[in-house]
């Protein structure tokens, strides 16, 4: 078996000396008199941030605690891709029994968002898990890719061929964005493997009657709660307003790809209107959204990588992303339901997607959940997997509890 080797980020002076001169010489463009928010990202942000950017952010000082992360990297062989060199974070918990926990990241975060819930899933606190969170191929610190065709089956191969190669023949997984859709494509390949997933990114289709007859009486009888309307616009906003990134990124990546390789005021902007759009008013300093801009910025693939996972998925017609909203059978389902999440759909559609064990509905958060609202996120996990939790016991063997449970058994 090839090695797994701990691995550290170092980015070359030379790249953060022409970062700097690049932002020294962005040419901005005018706007609209009280443009605000309503055309994208505002100059006034956007020149803010870069001038932090170039004069007072610290890279060396987020790579420091990127560094304090358990980081490593292995070669996984992908059917049909050849060998990929993979990073990812893996933090054992103390507790012997832990259950092993697969986060998948989206876009556009990364690995990092596990940072905040890293230390609350792997401490002593009962259930507890081991972590393992990959970047996944085109992304961060892992490989891009070379050949067209890289969809949900070879990212879902990739997440599973690496929990196999760290000993895991069982575990569970948490997503969000396209780690929601990932989960689903590893719950319906390999389902002895994958026991049970917790996702936030929730869609499935409304119930018929033919398919589940309670469920849909259920549905169509009830009015719509003040929630049920909120969440309609919610959803109704990012269809007419927030999803114009996804209509180039599924149709012409390679295009874009040019400005957001090339420009790092190009990329900041891309991406920190989405900070500012799929959150719930959540707060973020400068230094957050630069360590945010600044993986894409460093990653190995270069920014434009990871937009090429929305051209393949969109283009892949078995295992596209309607089939992801369709009913999973034999892996458990949990859904968290956050308030500004990007799309929020009623909870009958959610039940169509598979055999919910779990179903929780917040008062906050939005599209970064592991981010915005960690405490909320984990407590979710720790209900779902633990003592009466509709997860419980999913992971032969894991159950999460070690020296305790035994004790309580004796």
């Amino acid at each position: 078996m090839a090695s797994i080797e701990p691995f550290s980020l170092s980015v070359p002076n030379a790249q953060l000396e022409r970062l700097s001169q690049k932002l020294s010489t962005t040419n901005f463009p005018d706007e609209l008199d009280e443009a605000g928010w309503d055309y994208g990202a505002p100059l006034a942000d956007i020149k803010r941030l870069t001038k932090y950017w170039q004069d007072k952010y610290d890279w060396r000082k987020a790579e420091a605690k990127i560094n304090e992360l358990p980081n490593y990297k292995t070669p996984i062989d992908i059917d049909g891709f050849g060998t990929l060199d993979i990073h990812f974070v893996h933090q054992k918990s103390p507790v012997k029994d832990a259950i092993p926990l697969l986060f998948a990241h989206g876009w556009p975060g990364s690995f990092h968002e596990v940072s905040k819930i890293l230390p609350l899933l792997t401490s002593s606190a009962t259930p507890s898990f081991h972590v393992v969170a990959p970047s996944h191929p085109n992304f961060g610190f892992s490989s891009p890719v070379t050949k067209r065709g890289f969809a949900l089956p070879q990212y879902a191969e990739t997440c599973h061929k690496l929990m196999l190669k760290l000993g895991y023949p069982q575990y569970v997984t948490q997503g969000g964005d396209w780690g929601t859709w990932i989960t689903r494509i590893m719950s319906l390949l390999y389902p002895s493997s994958v026991r049970a997933t917790h996702i936030h990114l929730i869609r499935g289709h409304a119930p018929t009657f033919f398919s589940n007859p309670i469920l849909y009486l259920q549905h169509k009888f009830s009015s719509p709660s003040a929630r049920e309307k909120g969440g309609q616009a919610r959803t109704n906003w990012f269809v007419q307003e927030g999803r114009g990134y996804g209509a180039e990124q599924e149709t012409k990546p390679q295009t874009l790809g040019y400005s957001l390789n090339d420009s790092p005021v190009g990329l900041l902007a891309w991406i920190y209107e989405k900070l500012h759009d799929w959150t719930d008013d959540y707060p973020w300093t400068d230094d957050e959204i630069l360590t945010w801009v600044s993986i894409y910025w460093h990653s190995a693939g270069g920014p434009a990588a990871s937009l090429r996972i929305y051209y393949e998925v969109a283009h892949d017609a078995e295992f596209g992303l309607p089939r992801t909203w369709e009913y999973v059978p034999k892996v458990k389902l949990g859904l968290s339901y956050f308030p500004k999440e990007i799309v929020v759909f009623p909870k009958a559609w959610g039940r169509t997607m598979g055999p919910v064990a779990f179903e929780s509905e917040k008062e906050r958060g939005g599209h970064f959940a592991a981010w915005e609202c960690p405490e909320e996120l984990v407590g979710d996990l720790r209900v779902m997997f633990g003592k009466g939790g509709g997860a419980e016991g999913v992971v032969e063997g894991k159950r999460g509890y070690g020296v305790e449970m035994r004790r309580a058994k004796l």
